[in-house]
């Protein structure tokens, strides 16, 4: 699931070396990521009212329903 979000982040912005996912796992179910960019590239890895940001988290909660865990993305 890190790679996945890794690969779509780095696919939106300008500074892909920039992009950083740190991945916590809080129990045997729960997985958080945190999706580190450039100020520059925020932006655009949210998108316009956040639409991009909610369709990262929409393609990560399907990946992590197929592995039987719950999963949180977190852009900072």
């Amino acid at each position: 699931m890190k790679e996945l979000i890794e690969h779509i982040a780095k696919s939106l912005v300008t500074q892909p070396d920039q992009v950083k996912v740190v991945e916590t796992v809080k129990d045997n179910h729960t997985v958080n990521l945190e999706l580190h960019t450039a100020k520059e590239d925020m932006g655009k890895v949210i998108g316009k009212q956040g639409r991009i940001a909610k369709a990262m988290r929409t393609v990560l909660k399907a990946a992590a329903t197929t592995e039987g865990k719950k999963a949180n993305l977190d852009i900072v």
